[in-house]
């Protein structure tokens, strides 16, 4: 049997689906929420879980949305451009 089963129970896991008794799969925003709040809070069992949730490709790509999305909420708020806020949050100097 060995690594087809194996295969297929790792990538059930890591889409979400088979085995959950009848849970819905997490989404790849779901996921993404998920993975940048326990980076956040520096937890690793968390964010291990995170990642599992979706394919990495798809991880990333909500990452990228997430960030771009918090970017724009925050120089909303503070009335700045999103460059602004982006280089302040990663301690660069402003242009």
């Amino acid at each position: 049997m060995g690594s087809g089963s194996e295969n297929r129970r790792h990538s059930d896991r890591r889409s979400g689906c088979g085995g959950g008794g009848g849970r819905r799969p997490h989404n790849l925003f779901e996921a993404a929420a998920a993975y940048v709040s326990a980076c956040a809070e520096d937890d690793q069992d968390r964010i291990d879980e995170a990642a599992g949730w979706v394919s990495p490709e798809a991880l990333s790509f909500g990452v990228t949305e997430l960030a771009c999305r918090a970017v724009v909420a925050l120089a909303r708020e503070r009335d700045e451009s999103p460059g602004t806020v982006a280089r302040a949050l990663l301690g660069l100097p402003a242009v």
